[in-house]
This record gives C-alpha cells, sequence and structure tokens, in this order.
C-alpha cells in the first residue's frame, strides 16, 4: 500500500461547465453570497468567500445552452460547501429560503450536518459545517467514524440564522 497522502492537501476549488453563465453568478453571488472576484468576459466567472482567488469556477466553454447529465450516468454527485459555524450554515439556510431555492434534503450525520440541494444547471449542493471531532461518533472498534445519515432539524436550525 502506498503511503497517505500529505495531511495538509485540501480540495482548493471546484470548476463548474453551466449553461448560462449569468444565471449561474446570479445563484453562487445572489442566493449562496459568494464574491465575484473575476470575469472572462461572457464565458468565465470566479467566485469565493473572503477574498480568496476562486471557490468556485465556472464556464460554458463546453456547455453554453447545454442539458444537465441525464439520471443513471457518470460524474460529479455533488460539490460540498464548508461553513465555519453552526450560525453561518443557517444563514445559508435563510438564504436559500428567502430566494424559495427547493432543499432536496437534509440530513445530521453525526459528524456533521448538512443542505442538499441543486443549483440552476442541476449540479447537486451540499452546504454543512462540520462538528467538533472531539464531538463525531467513532466506531465501536476505535478505527473511524461512525456516520449516520437522520433527518436534520431545519427549525431548531433556522433559530441560530443571524
Amino acid at each position: 500500500m502506498a503511503a497517505p497522502i500529505d495531511p495538509g492537501v485540501d480540495v482548493g476549488h471546484v470548476h463548474l461547465k453551466v449553461a448560462d453563465l449569468e444565471r449561474a453568478i446570479g445563484f453562487y453571488r445572489d442566493v449562496l453570497g459568494f464574491e465575484l472576484m473575476q470575469r472572462m468576459g461572457d464565458q468565465a466567472a470566479f467566485l469565493s468567500a473572503g477574498g480568496y482567488h476562486h471557490h468556485i469556477g465556472l464556464n460554458t466553454w463546453e456547455s453554453k445552452g447545454g442539458s444537465p447529465p441525464p439520471t443513471g450516468t457518470t460524474g460529479l454527485f455533488h460539490v460540498a460547501i464548508r461553513y465555519p459555524t453552526r450560525a453561518a450554515l443557517a444563514d445559508a439556510l435563510r438564504r436559500l429560503i428567502d430566494n424559495r431555492v427547493p432543499i432536496s434534503g437534509a440530513s445530521d450525520h453525526g459528524v456533521s450536518e448538512a443542505i442538499y440541494l441543486n443549483d440552476p444547471d442541476g449540479n447537486g449542493i451540499e452546504l454543512y459545517r462540520d462538528r467538533p471531532q472531539e464531538d463525531w461518533p467513532m466506531a465501536p472498534d476505535g478505527k473511524g467514524v461512525a456516520m449516520v445519515s437522520i433527518p436534520l432539524d431545519l427549525e431548531a436550525l433556522l433559530a441560530e440564522a443571524r
């Protein structure tokens, strides 16, 4: 077995093919609250949280006017966007409700709390926050976590919105 990857490695950004750049920018900027950092004309845009160069890239290079991939095909299941606190996740939920964005699911995974939805191009999105690692449920043998998938109480979460 190969040596494990350096523990400092993380996922830096996601770059999505979209059908309509303006619609996609509107969703990620105006609904989710990411900042538009740069545009490349009418073909690409880069958005971030906190002034980073980009967390989300959007482009129409191969997809302008296209449709989402059909069910039953391979591809990206979802992009997970991690929020730093429960209050920040609650604020994200409030934004979704205020913008009438349909939610496809909400789960408490023991290690995290997650809200699931799709962007306007059908890309799956998970908005979540991790619980502190010391609170994660552990496997009985102590080797790994014991994640669960139980309903998340959205009303209790929403009560924590800023």
